[in-house]
Protein backbone atom coordinates (compact mmCIF):
# COMPACT_ATOMS: atom_id res chain seq x y z
CA UNK A 1 0.00 0.00 0.00
CA UNK A 2 1.31 3.75 -1.02
CA UNK A 3 2.53 5.65 2.00
CA UNK A 4 0.16 8.05 3.26
CA UNK A 5 2.00 10.00 4.70
CA UNK A 6 4.86 10.15 1.70
CA UNK A 7 1.95 10.96 -0.79
CA UNK A 8 0.59 13.75 1.21
CA UNK A 9 4.33 15.37 1.71
CA UNK A 10 5.29 15.25 -1.57
CA UNK A 11 1.96 14.78 -3.81
CA UNK A 12 2.99 16.13 -6.95
CA UNK A 13 5.87 14.15 -7.56
CA UNK A 14 4.19 10.66 -6.46
CA UNK A 15 1.16 11.30 -8.53
CA UNK A 16 4.22 11.75 -12.17
CA UNK A 17 5.88 8.42 -10.69
CA UNK A 18 2.15 6.72 -11.02
CA UNK A 19 1.94 8.32 -14.29
CA UNK A 20 4.33 5.81 -15.30
CA UNK A 21 2.26 2.72 -14.08
CA UNK A 22 -0.90 4.22 -16.02
CA UNK A 23 -2.89 5.17 -13.08
CA UNK A 24 -5.77 7.52 -14.67
CA UNK A 25 -5.89 11.22 -13.59
CA UNK A 26 -9.49 10.93 -12.06
CA UNK A 27 -8.23 8.29 -9.27
CA UNK A 28 -5.07 10.76 -8.80
CA UNK A 29 -7.59 13.58 -8.70
CA UNK A 30 -9.78 11.92 -6.63
CA UNK A 31 -6.48 10.88 -4.50
CA UNK A 32 -5.62 14.51 -4.16
CA UNK A 33 -8.92 15.67 -3.45
CA UNK A 34 -9.06 13.14 0.00
CA UNK A 35 -5.75 13.60 0.61
CA UNK A 36 -5.94 17.56 1.24
CA UNK A 37 -9.04 17.60 2.92
CA UNK A 38 -7.88 15.17 5.44
CA UNK A 39 -4.74 17.52 6.26
CA UNK A 40 -6.78 20.06 6.41
CA UNK A 41 -9.10 18.58 8.88
CA UNK A 42 -6.15 17.03 10.94
CA UNK A 43 -4.97 20.29 11.07
CA UNK A 44 -7.52 22.20 12.60
CA UNK A 45 -8.60 19.04 15.02
CA UNK A 46 -4.75 19.44 15.93
CA UNK A 47 -5.38 23.07 16.75
CA UNK A 48 -8.64 22.09 18.26
CA UNK A 49 -7.46 19.30 21.01
CA UNK A 50 -4.41 21.91 21.66
CA UNK A 51 -6.85 24.74 22.66
CA UNK A 52 -8.88 22.11 24.90
CA UNK A 53 -5.26 21.23 26.87
CA UNK A 54 -4.89 24.88 27.30
CA UNK A 55 -8.34 25.12 28.75
CA UNK A 56 -8.45 22.50 30.74
CA UNK A 57 -5.47 23.45 32.59
CA UNK A 58 -7.12 26.77 32.88
CA UNK A 59 -9.72 25.00 34.54
CA UNK A 60 -8.09 23.57 37.34
CA UNK A 61 -6.16 27.03 38.16
CA UNK A 62 -9.65 28.92 37.75
CA UNK A 63 -11.11 26.19 40.10
CA UNK A 64 -8.29 26.10 42.41
CA UNK A 65 -8.43 30.47 42.35
CA UNK A 66 -11.87 30.54 42.94
CA UNK A 67 -13.08 32.36 39.60
CA UNK A 68 -15.96 31.80 38.06
CA UNK A 69 -16.09 28.72 35.81
CA UNK A 70 -18.88 28.97 34.08
CA UNK A 71 -17.99 30.53 31.12
CA UNK A 72 -14.70 28.50 30.49
CA UNK A 73 -16.71 25.26 31.10
CA UNK A 74 -19.24 26.15 28.51
CA UNK A 75 -16.55 26.79 25.95
CA UNK A 76 -14.79 23.36 27.20
CA UNK A 77 -17.66 21.45 26.34
CA UNK A 78 -18.34 23.10 23.03
CA UNK A 79 -15.23 22.35 21.84
CA UNK A 80 -15.17 18.81 23.35
CA UNK A 81 -18.37 18.76 20.99
CA UNK A 82 -16.56 20.02 17.58
CA UNK A 83 -13.61 17.20 18.68
CA UNK A 84 -16.14 14.76 18.41
CA UNK A 85 -16.96 15.57 15.42
CA UNK A 86 -13.80 16.30 13.56
CA UNK A 87 -12.38 13.04 14.75
CA UNK A 88 -15.47 11.19 13.65
CA UNK A 89 -15.00 13.37 10.01
CA UNK A 90 -11.17 12.52 10.16
CA UNK A 91 -11.84 8.95 10.68
CA UNK A 92 -14.19 9.34 7.72
CA UNK A 93 -11.63 10.51 5.15
CA UNK A 94 -8.87 8.07 6.47
CA UNK A 95 -10.74 5.08 5.59
CA UNK A 96 -12.18 6.51 2.17
CA UNK A 97 -8.48 7.42 1.44
CA UNK A 98 -7.37 3.77 2.81
CA UNK A 99 -10.04 2.17 0.71
CA UNK A 100 -8.48 4.38 -2.20
CA UNK A 101 -4.77 3.77 -1.85
CA UNK A 102 -5.70 0.01 -1.79
CA UNK A 103 -6.32 0.19 -5.41
CA UNK A 104 -3.57 1.86 -6.50
CA UNK A 105 -0.14 0.18 -7.64
CA UNK A 106 3.70 0.46 -6.09
CA UNK A 107 5.82 3.68 -7.05
CA UNK A 108 8.03 2.76 -9.86
CA UNK A 109 11.44 2.79 -8.31
CA UNK A 110 13.69 5.70 -10.48
CA UNK A 111 15.51 3.33 -12.43
CA UNK A 112 12.14 2.12 -14.14
CA UNK A 113 12.22 2.86 -18.04
CA UNK A 114 9.36 5.49 -19.19
CA UNK A 115 6.95 3.58 -21.79
CA UNK A 116 3.37 2.37 -22.43
CA UNK A 117 3.66 -1.74 -22.86
CA UNK A 118 6.12 -4.55 -23.58
CA UNK A 119 6.76 -3.20 -26.69
CA UNK A 120 8.82 -0.28 -24.65
CA UNK A 121 10.61 -3.05 -22.06
CA UNK A 122 14.70 -2.31 -22.52
CA UNK A 123 16.70 -5.52 -23.06
CA UNK A 124 19.84 -5.77 -20.88
CA UNK A 125 21.70 -8.80 -21.70
CA UNK A 126 21.69 -12.03 -24.28
CA UNK A 127 22.63 -14.98 -22.53
CA UNK A 128 23.69 -17.98 -24.85
CA UNK A 129 22.72 -18.47 -28.40
CA UNK A 130 19.90 -20.02 -29.88
CA UNK A 131 20.68 -23.23 -31.46
CA UNK A 132 20.90 -24.02 -35.03
CA UNK A 133 18.38 -26.91 -36.39
CA UNK A 134 19.18 -28.51 -39.99
CA UNK A 135 15.35 -29.14 -40.16
CA UNK A 136 12.56 -26.56 -39.28
CA UNK A 137 12.09 -27.06 -35.65
CA UNK A 138 8.30 -27.52 -34.57
CA UNK A 139 5.96 -26.07 -31.86
CA UNK A 140 5.46 -28.15 -28.87
CA UNK A 141 2.04 -28.63 -29.94
CA UNK A 142 3.06 -30.05 -32.61
CA UNK A 143 6.05 -32.38 -31.14
CA UNK A 144 4.07 -35.87 -31.74
CA UNK A 145 5.48 -37.38 -29.22
CA UNK A 146 2.62 -38.31 -26.45
CA UNK A 147 3.98 -36.20 -23.76
CA UNK A 148 1.24 -33.16 -23.58
CA UNK A 149 -2.33 -34.20 -23.84
CA UNK A 150 -4.21 -31.11 -24.56
CA UNK A 151 -7.68 -33.05 -25.39
CA UNK A 152 -7.86 -35.12 -22.39
CA UNK A 153 -6.93 -31.97 -19.99
CA UNK A 154 -9.87 -30.40 -21.80
CA UNK A 155 -12.35 -33.22 -21.46
CA UNK A 156 -11.24 -33.36 -17.37
CA UNK A 157 -11.79 -29.36 -16.74
CA UNK A 158 -11.68 -27.50 -20.03
CA UNK A 159 -9.67 -25.40 -22.08
CA UNK A 160 -6.17 -24.06 -20.98
CA UNK A 161 -5.82 -27.55 -18.83
CA UNK A 162 -3.07 -29.78 -19.90
CA UNK A 163 -2.50 -33.32 -18.52
CA UNK A 164 1.34 -34.40 -18.83
CA UNK A 165 1.95 -38.04 -19.80
CA UNK A 166 4.70 -40.63 -19.49
CA UNK A 167 7.94 -39.05 -19.87
CA UNK A 168 6.50 -35.22 -20.11
CA UNK A 169 5.38 -35.86 -16.52
CA UNK A 170 8.20 -37.42 -15.67
CA UNK A 171 10.28 -34.59 -16.86
CA UNK A 172 7.96 -32.23 -14.92
CA UNK A 173 8.72 -33.76 -11.37
CA UNK A 174 12.15 -33.54 -12.45
CA UNK A 175 12.28 -29.73 -13.22
CA UNK A 176 10.42 -29.18 -9.76
CA UNK A 177 13.29 -31.13 -8.07
CA UNK A 178 16.24 -30.11 -9.89
CA UNK A 179 15.03 -26.08 -9.51
CA UNK A 180 14.25 -26.69 -5.99
CA UNK A 181 17.38 -28.24 -5.20
CA UNK A 182 19.42 -25.47 -7.42
CA UNK A 183 17.85 -22.43 -5.22
CA UNK A 184 18.63 -24.27 -1.84
CA UNK A 185 22.09 -24.67 -3.03
CA UNK A 186 22.08 -21.15 -3.48
CA UNK A 187 20.67 -20.02 -0.48
CA UNK A 188 17.20 -19.94 -0.36
CA UNK A 189 15.44 -22.15 2.38
CA UNK A 190 13.03 -24.81 0.99
CA UNK A 191 8.98 -23.96 2.30
CA UNK A 192 5.90 -25.86 2.06
CA UNK A 193 2.99 -23.83 1.43
CA UNK A 194 -0.73 -24.29 1.31
CA UNK A 195 -2.46 -23.81 -2.09
CA UNK A 196 -5.26 -21.98 -0.99
CA UNK A 197 -5.36 -18.75 0.77
CA UNK A 198 -7.68 -16.07 3.12
CA UNK A 199 -8.94 -12.54 2.01
CA UNK A 200 -6.00 -10.95 4.00
CA UNK A 201 -3.50 -13.18 2.91
CA UNK A 202 -4.30 -11.47 -0.77
CA UNK A 203 -4.50 -8.40 0.40
CA UNK A 204 -1.06 -8.43 2.14
CA UNK A 205 0.71 -8.92 -1.37
CA UNK A 206 -2.10 -6.72 -3.42
CA UNK A 207 -4.06 -9.27 -5.40
CA UNK A 208 -6.67 -8.37 -3.33
CA UNK A 209 -8.76 -5.90 -3.39
CA UNK A 210 -8.26 -5.38 -7.13
CA UNK A 211 -8.14 -8.26 -8.96
CA UNK A 212 -10.54 -10.58 -7.25
CA UNK A 213 -11.21 -11.43 -11.05
CA UNK A 214 -8.34 -13.30 -11.88
CA UNK A 215 -8.89 -15.75 -8.95
CA UNK A 216 -10.35 -18.86 -8.37
CA UNK A 217 -13.09 -18.54 -5.34
CA UNK A 218 -14.25 -21.40 -3.22
CA UNK A 219 -17.80 -21.30 -3.18
CA UNK A 220 -19.11 -20.87 0.37
CA UNK A 221 -16.23 -19.93 1.90
CA UNK A 222 -14.12 -16.97 1.93
CA UNK A 223 -10.72 -18.37 0.23
CA UNK A 224 -9.28 -18.51 -2.90
CA UNK A 225 -6.40 -21.03 -4.80
CA UNK A 226 -3.50 -19.10 -5.01
CA UNK A 227 -2.35 -17.48 -8.34
CA UNK A 228 1.58 -17.84 -7.21
CA UNK A 229 3.40 -19.01 -4.35
CA UNK A 230 4.63 -15.73 -3.76
CA UNK A 231 1.17 -15.12 -1.78
CA UNK A 232 1.15 -17.96 1.51
CA UNK A 233 5.28 -17.72 0.90
CA UNK A 234 5.63 -13.70 1.75
CA UNK A 235 2.48 -13.78 4.28
CA UNK A 236 4.18 -16.25 6.54
CA UNK A 237 5.55 -13.41 8.00
CA UNK A 238 2.34 -11.28 8.10
CA UNK A 239 1.47 -9.26 10.92
CA UNK A 240 4.88 -10.38 12.32
CA UNK A 241 8.10 -8.64 14.16
CA UNK A 242 11.20 -9.91 12.85
CA UNK A 243 14.42 -9.67 14.53
CA UNK A 244 17.00 -8.01 12.35
CA UNK A 245 19.77 -10.59 12.76
CA UNK A 246 17.37 -12.71 11.04
CA UNK A 247 17.50 -11.24 7.52
CA UNK A 248 17.90 -11.55 5.36
CA UNK A 249 15.44 -14.64 5.07
CA UNK A 250 15.28 -15.60 1.64
CA UNK A 251 12.79 -18.87 0.53
CA UNK A 252 11.96 -21.04 -2.21
CA UNK A 253 8.68 -22.65 -2.56
CA UNK A 254 6.79 -25.21 -5.31
CA UNK A 255 3.38 -24.48 -5.91
CA UNK A 256 0.47 -25.28 -8.27
CA UNK A 257 -0.79 -21.92 -9.60
CA UNK A 258 -4.20 -20.89 -10.55
CA UNK A 259 -5.82 -18.33 -13.09
CA UNK A 260 -8.75 -17.48 -14.38
CA UNK A 261 -6.33 -15.28 -16.64
CA UNK A 262 -9.19 -13.32 -17.00
CA UNK A 263 -9.01 -10.36 -19.84
CA UNK A 264 -6.57 -13.06 -21.92
CA UNK A 265 -8.80 -13.86 -24.26
CA UNK A 266 -7.21 -14.58 -27.68
CA UNK A 267 -4.15 -14.91 -26.28
CA UNK A 268 -2.18 -17.97 -26.35
CA UNK A 269 -4.89 -20.07 -26.88
CA UNK A 270 -2.44 -23.30 -27.86
CA UNK A 271 -0.43 -25.16 -25.88
CA UNK A 272 1.07 -24.65 -22.68
CA UNK A 273 1.85 -21.12 -22.72
CA UNK A 274 -0.91 -19.59 -21.14
CA UNK A 275 -2.63 -22.01 -18.31
CA UNK A 276 -5.25 -21.88 -15.71
CA UNK A 277 -3.60 -24.14 -13.76
CA UNK A 278 0.47 -24.81 -13.79
CA UNK A 279 3.74 -25.38 -11.97
CA UNK A 280 5.78 -22.74 -10.42
CA UNK A 281 9.08 -23.11 -8.07
CA UNK A 282 9.41 -19.36 -6.76
CA UNK A 283 12.06 -17.18 -4.65
CA UNK A 284 10.27 -14.96 -1.85
CA UNK A 285 12.65 -12.70 -0.16
CA UNK A 286 12.35 -10.68 3.24
CA UNK A 287 14.65 -7.93 3.89
CA UNK A 288 15.69 -5.08 5.44
CA UNK A 289 15.56 -1.75 3.01
CA UNK A 290 19.45 -1.47 2.75
CA UNK A 291 19.48 -5.24 1.63
CA UNK A 292 16.95 -5.80 -1.33
CA UNK A 293 18.67 -4.71 -4.28
CA UNK A 294 21.63 -6.63 -3.19
CA UNK A 295 19.11 -9.78 -2.74
CA UNK A 296 17.15 -8.74 -6.18
CA UNK A 297 20.37 -9.08 -8.15
CA UNK A 298 21.06 -12.47 -6.67
CA UNK A 299 17.44 -13.67 -7.00
CA UNK A 300 17.85 -12.67 -10.87
CA UNK A 301 21.34 -14.04 -11.34
CA UNK A 302 20.22 -17.06 -9.80
CA UNK A 303 16.64 -17.82 -12.14
CA UNK A 304 19.45 -16.67 -14.88
CA UNK A 305 22.16 -18.96 -13.73
CA UNK A 306 19.05 -22.05 -13.50
CA UNK A 307 18.19 -21.80 -17.25
CA UNK A 308 21.93 -21.48 -18.37
CA UNK A 309 22.05 -24.63 -16.53
CA UNK A 310 19.56 -26.11 -18.46
CA UNK A 311 21.56 -24.89 -21.93
CA UNK A 312 18.27 -22.81 -22.78
CA UNK A 313 19.38 -19.09 -23.90
CA UNK A 314 17.51 -16.10 -22.74
CA UNK A 315 17.64 -12.79 -21.83
CA UNK A 316 17.35 -10.36 -19.40
CA UNK A 317 14.94 -6.96 -19.81
CA UNK A 318 13.89 -4.39 -17.43
CA UNK A 319 10.56 -3.74 -17.84
CA UNK A 320 9.03 -0.08 -18.53
CA UNK A 321 6.75 1.70 -16.53
CA UNK A 322 3.56 0.85 -18.17
CA UNK A 323 4.33 -3.36 -18.43
CA UNK A 324 5.27 -3.30 -14.10
CA UNK A 325 2.57 -5.12 -11.97
CA UNK A 326 1.02 -3.63 -9.30
CA UNK A 327 2.71 -3.90 -6.72
CA UNK A 328 6.28 -4.19 -7.83
CA UNK A 329 8.82 -1.17 -7.95
CA UNK A 330 11.07 -2.62 -10.23
CA UNK A 331 10.99 -5.98 -12.23
CA UNK A 332 14.13 -7.65 -14.31
CA UNK A 333 12.12 -10.68 -16.92
CA UNK A 334 13.29 -13.61 -17.69
CA UNK A 335 13.07 -14.43 -21.80
CA UNK A 336 13.74 -17.99 -23.23
CA UNK A 337 14.05 -18.84 -26.42
CA UNK A 338 11.33 -21.06 -28.18
CA UNK A 339 12.58 -21.76 -31.70
CA UNK A 340 9.50 -22.91 -33.02
CA UNK A 341 7.91 -19.68 -32.19
CA UNK A 342 11.41 -17.94 -33.29
CA UNK A 343 10.84 -15.64 -30.56
CA UNK A 344 11.92 -15.32 -26.82
CA UNK A 345 9.07 -15.77 -24.38
CA UNK A 346 8.56 -14.68 -20.76
CA UNK A 347 9.63 -17.42 -18.17
CA UNK A 348 10.65 -16.18 -15.06
CA UNK A 349 9.56 -12.22 -13.64
CA UNK A 350 12.05 -11.20 -10.42
CA UNK A 351 10.44 -8.29 -8.58
CA UNK A 352 11.50 -5.76 -5.84
CA UNK A 353 8.40 -4.69 -4.19
CA UNK A 354 10.18 -2.74 -1.12
CA UNK A 355 7.93 -1.87 1.67
CA UNK A 356 4.75 -1.62 -0.60
CA UNK A 357 3.87 -5.35 0.34
CA UNK A 358 4.91 -4.99 3.86
CA UNK A 359 2.69 -1.89 4.79
CA UNK A 360 -0.05 -3.72 3.57
CA UNK A 361 0.59 -7.30 5.47
CA UNK A 362 2.48 -5.39 8.43
CA UNK A 363 5.75 -7.15 7.79
CA UNK A 364 8.29 -5.04 10.37
CA UNK A 365 11.78 -5.90 11.97
CA UNK A 366 13.23 -4.66 14.94
CA UNK A 367 15.80 -2.08 14.81
CA UNK A 368 16.81 -1.07 17.85
CA UNK A 369 13.94 0.12 19.92
CA UNK A 370 12.07 1.57 16.67
CA UNK A 371 9.65 -1.33 14.33
CA UNK A 372 10.75 -0.91 10.50
CA UNK A 373 8.79 -1.70 7.93
CA UNK A 374 10.85 -4.71 5.67
CA UNK A 375 11.42 -4.99 1.84
CA UNK A 376 10.00 -8.02 0.12
CA UNK A 377 10.80 -8.94 -3.35
CA UNK A 378 9.76 -12.88 -5.49
CA UNK A 379 10.33 -14.35 -8.66
CA UNK A 380 10.04 -17.31 -10.56
CA UNK A 381 12.77 -19.94 -10.50
CA UNK A 382 10.96 -20.80 -12.90
CA UNK A 383 7.61 -21.59 -14.49
CA UNK A 384 7.81 -25.16 -14.61
CA UNK A 385 5.68 -25.77 -17.74
CA UNK A 386 7.32 -22.89 -19.90
CA UNK A 387 10.78 -24.49 -19.48
CA UNK A 388 9.56 -27.92 -19.98
CA UNK A 389 8.22 -26.77 -23.53
CA UNK A 390 11.29 -24.77 -23.65
CA UNK A 391 13.24 -27.80 -23.38
CA UNK A 392 11.20 -29.64 -25.82
CA UNK A 393 11.34 -26.97 -28.55
CA UNK A 394 15.05 -26.70 -28.10
CA UNK A 395 16.56 -30.07 -27.31
CA UNK A 396 13.85 -31.59 -30.33
CA UNK A 397 15.38 -34.08 -32.70
CA UNK A 398 13.85 -34.34 -36.33
CA UNK A 399 12.13 -37.28 -35.58
CA UNK A 400 10.14 -35.77 -32.76
CA UNK A 401 12.32 -37.28 -29.68
CA UNK A 402 13.32 -35.02 -27.08
CA UNK A 403 17.37 -34.66 -26.00
CA UNK A 404 17.42 -34.15 -22.14
CA UNK A 405 19.46 -31.64 -20.64
CA UNK A 406 22.28 -33.46 -18.77
CA UNK A 407 21.98 -31.89 -15.67
CA UNK A 408 18.52 -33.55 -15.60
CA UNK A 409 19.32 -37.30 -16.23
CA UNK A 410 19.84 -38.19 -12.70
CA UNK A 411 16.26 -36.92 -11.63
CA UNK A 412 14.97 -38.56 -14.51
Amino acid sequence: MLDIKLLQNDFDVICEKLRKKKVDEETLSTLKTISLELKTEKKVLEELQAEQNVKSKLFGVYAKEGKDINELKAELSQNKTKVIELNSTVKELEDKLSQIANTIPNIPDDSVPEGKSEDDNVELDLILTPPAFDFTPKEHWDLDNGWLDFERGVKIAKSRFTALRGDGAKLNRALINYMLDFNTKRGFSEVSVPFIANRETLTGTGQLPKFEDDLFKIEGEDLFLIPTAEVPVTNLFRDEIISANELPIKMTCYSECFRKEAGSAGRDTRGMIRQHQFSKVELVSITKPEQSEEVFNEMVDCASDLLTSLGLAHRKVMLCGGDLGFSAAKTIDLEVWFPGQDRYREISSISNTMDFQSRRAKIRYKDGKKNRLTHTLNGSSLAVGRTLIAIMENYQNEDGTIRIPEVLKSYM
